[in-house]
């Protein structure tokens, strides 16, 4: 999900420009690696179910800033019980910049998930890794060769194939609005992919994952006084039920890219697409249509695509 996917590739890549601040962990077998990441994934996916059920309840911002409250909880005691030092300016920069892009991409996610099916809703999200590519040529200078582009397209392809598939047959605005907020989600989340490698240097998991429910806590909290409820005892359940999942998932995808290379991992994303296919229609009732299965198909294509091109050298992407 493009909710607090935020540290997935904090560490897992070979190739890494940079020294780690230390140690590496023991590596662990890729099939435990993987495993592990599948189920980070799994339990992310729930998240999305969860919130989504508690958005129809008390609407995505008062789900999304009470998730956050209980986030805050929950990863500040695992944050603090090791004693931390108070990170320095340039962390925390970067911990304000991430997490104040993550409260866009998570209410602009959550609130088209509420008007499109899970499967369809994770499936447009595919597109934020392409979407980095053009955000790291302009932001970073980095060269973006025709297999690149041509991976772009093929994606994009496949967005609009599950935007009109999604939308056809129905003249309700919700379909379309669901479909451009979760889009407009995506782009926050590649610019968030282009930041998440910045703030690795800067912080562990832990640190990370307090500071994102911070931020996202306090931007939330600025409308409180005009927007926010204090949730029936009904609904706490499922709000902290979304933190706790939210919080595992992070560090069990923390743990798995920093035991695997992330070149050998990052297949387990598409995962999401399959479980948000499952919770979607067991508990929503949704069911998978053609056009957002072969659109997924399209988006993954170009995703392989833009991987194969990234580890070619640079004269051969341009072949």
């Amino acid at each position: 999900m493009l909710r607090l996917r935020s540290a997935r590739t904090v560490r897992g890549g070979e190739s890494a420009p940079f020294a780690p601040r230390c140690p590496l962990p023991k590596p662990a077998s890729l099939p435990t690696a993987f495993g592990v990441a599948l189920l980070g994934i799994a339990l992310f996916s729930a998240m999305d179910a969860v919130v989504k059920g508690s958005s129809f309840a008390i609407g995505v911002y008062n789900t999304l800033l009470w998730r956050s409250v209980a986030g805050v909880v929950l990863a500040g005691a695992l944050h603090f019980g090791r004693r931390p030092r108070w990170p320095g300016p340039a962390a925390l920069r970067v911990h304000v910049a991430r997490g104040s892009i993550t409260t866009i991409m998570a209410f602009l996610f959550f609130w088209g998930l509420v008007r499109v099916p899970m499967a369809q809703a994770v499936a447009l999200t595919f597109i934020a890794p392409l979407l980095s590519l053009a955000l790291a040529a302009v932001l970073l200078g980095e060269h973006v060769g025709r297999r690149a582009i041509l991976a772009s397209l093929v994606a994009f392809a496949g967005v609009l194939v599950i935007a009109i598939g999604g939308t056809r047959g129905t003249s309700e605005p919700q379909a379309w609005e669901g479909t451009l907020a979760i889009i407009g989600s995506a782009l926050c989340y590649a610019y968030n992919i282009v930041l998440m490698r910045r703030q690795a240097l800067q912080a562990d998991p832990r640190e990370v994952a307090f500071f994102s429910h911070l931020v996202l806590t306090i931007l939330f909290g600025l409308a409180a006084p005009w927007l926010a409820i204090v949730p029936a005892p009904a609904q706490w359940s499922p709000i902290l039920l979304a933190a706790l999942l939210a919080t595992g998932s992070l560090l069990l995808l923390s743990w798995a890219y920093a035991r695997a290379p992330a070149s050998r991992l990052s297949a387990s994303e598409y995962s999401g697409f399959l479980w948000a296919s499952l919770f979607g229609w067991l508990v929503f009732g949704e069911t998978v249509g053609l056009a957002t299965m072969a659109g997924a198909v399209l988006i993954v294509i170009g995703c392989v695509l833009a991987a194969r091109a990234a580890q070619a050298p640079p004269e051969a992407a341009e072949l």
